[in-house]
């Protein structure tokens, strides 16, 4: 399982994941209004480096980076996550809540479920 992550750090793996690879100011480029301050993003990537979720390739003085996490495999360790916290480890109850907030309609439910029949 990944070490999850904060806000921030979330966010710079969103633009990096965008970019796959880029220098700091391409992720400061990439970042939504209002831009944080380029010494905060630098910070967040040396953490993210040290979380073991970014590298990078040394061109001269500057560092080119890169996630070594993918987000299918982040966004899959913190579905399951929240699935084992909040939901005792049951998707059918991730479901079951999602249809009654009304995040999910029973008939994209059953969209998803004729799909999942096709790829049999």
């Amino acid at each position: 399982m990944v070490k999850s992550l904060t806000k921030a750090e979330e966010q710079v793996m969103q633009v990096l994941w965008k970019l796959e690879k880029g220098y700091l100011k391409d992720v400061l480029d990439a970042m939504p209004e209002p831009k944080p301050h380029s010494n905060t993003v630098s910070t967040v990537i040396k953490i993210l480096v040290e979380k073991g979720y970014v590298d990078h390739e040394v061109h001269g003085r500057v560092h080119c980076y890169f996630p070594k996490v993918s987000k299918e495999e982040y966004s899959g360790s913190s579905i399951r996550s929240i699935v084992e916290g909040y939901f005792e480890g049951s998707f059918a109850d991730v479901v079951s809540f999602m249809i009654q907030q009304k995040e999910l309609k029973v008939s994209d439910l059953e969209l998803l479920l004729k799909e999942m029949k096709n790829k049999k």
